[in-house]
């Protein structure tokens, strides 16, 4: 290979690392930018009370954005976030309330069955080559589906549940200087954000998934099993819709059979504003935390402002349409 030809892939690869770091930058400006706005707008935004509630939305949105990360930066979506959140919260239920089952086995039971989902939407988009969107749409429905059907449409509580709450984002851990009370999902978050961001950037898993995302058919050409690490990349994100579905139960101290559409727009949305390419090949998961609270912030704020919910509804789909353009613009100059 030519000395032109390695200076060109290194400018190129310069180019597209100076973007990340730099959409990084201006999604933390733009979040920074928003919680001085809010705070002055209304003065109950800035109380500890009302930073708890920002820190345990995030909590949940972040897990989900960080699950939906891989997939994004493979090239591929996920839709099915969402609902299979609440479709391993619904499986916990079942395995502790209806068959008083230990605590560890509700546990596993919502991580295998997140995994084993997510590998399913893997499987049908490597192998049965049907795309992304409309295999995730599909299994969005089945899922929602299912949990109506398993619950008999009804919430299953965890009032019975030994030590369930211990895991709930509204349990706290205090700080001892200063003596701060955290909210447990807020540990749980970042300590899923680490060792995601360690697999995507440090492992195998994390180069093939860039591989897919930035050029399939020359990975293939490569030597890599496209598929099957296609087939992986879905089953991690399944896995962390599972601990996902653990702190929304847990917080609400029941698995609500008809909740979860709509997450996957806020979990997309905070992906995409913290730089990951919906076109694959670019991102990273401190992006998409920074993106979460971004959402979080956002919606508290506007909620706090007496914002009817339709209209946050149509300004989050604004800001994705906006994300997506800059996303763009930068890509075409890099």
């Amino acid at each position: 290979m030519s000395d032109t030809t390695m200076d060109d892939k290194r400018g190129s690869l310069t180019n597209l690392f100076t973007v990340s770091a730099l959409q990084k930058v201006v999604a933390f400006v733009v979040l920074i930018a928003l919680i001085g706005f809010f705070s002055v707008a209304n003065e109950n935004f800035a109380r500890w009370s009302n930073v708890i509630n920002i820190l345990q939305a995030t909590a949940v949105n972040g897990v989900l954005g960080v699950g939906c990360t891989f997939v994004i930066v493979s090239a591929g979506i996920d839709l099915s976030v969402g609902t299979l959140m609440t479709f391993t919260a619904v499986i916990t239920g079942v395995v502790l309330t209806f068959w008083g089952m230990p605590m560890w086995a509700g546990i596993f039971a919502a991580l295998a069955t997140g995994t084993f989902c997510g590998s399913v939407s893997g499987f049908i988009i490597a192998k049965l080559k049907i795309p992304p969107f409309i295999a995730t749409l599909g299994m969005m429905q089945c899922l929602r589906g299912l949990s109506l059907v398993i619950s008999g449409v009804k919430p299953i509580y965890f009032n019975d549940t030994e030590n369930y709450s211990l895991i709930s984002p509204d349990s706290s851990i205090t700080l001892i200087f200063p003596n701060i009370e955290i909210p447990n999902g807020v540990f749980v978050m970042f300590g899923v954000a680490v060792l995601a961001a360690i697999i995507l950037s440090k492992s195998i898993l994390g180069r093939y998934v860039f591989a897919l995302g930035s050029n399939e058919e020359a990975a293939r050409l490569s030597g890599v099993n496209v598929d099957f690490w296609k087939i992986v990349t879905y089953a991690l994100g399944g896995f962390i819709c599972g601990i996902a579905g653990l702190l929304i139960s847990s917080r609400l101290n029941s698995a609500q059979p008809a909740l979860g559409q709509g997450y996957e727009l806020d979990a997309i949305a905070a992906v995409v504003i913290g730089g990951t390419s919906l076109s694959g090949g670019r991102g990273t998961v401190l992006g998409t935390i920074i993106g979460a609270f971004i959402m979080s912030v956002l919606n508290n704020g506007l909620r706090i402002m007496s914002v009817e919910e339709q209209w946050q509804v149509v300004i989050t789909g604004i800001i994705i349409i906006v994300a997506v353009y800059v996303d763009n613009m930068l890509r075409k100059k890099s």
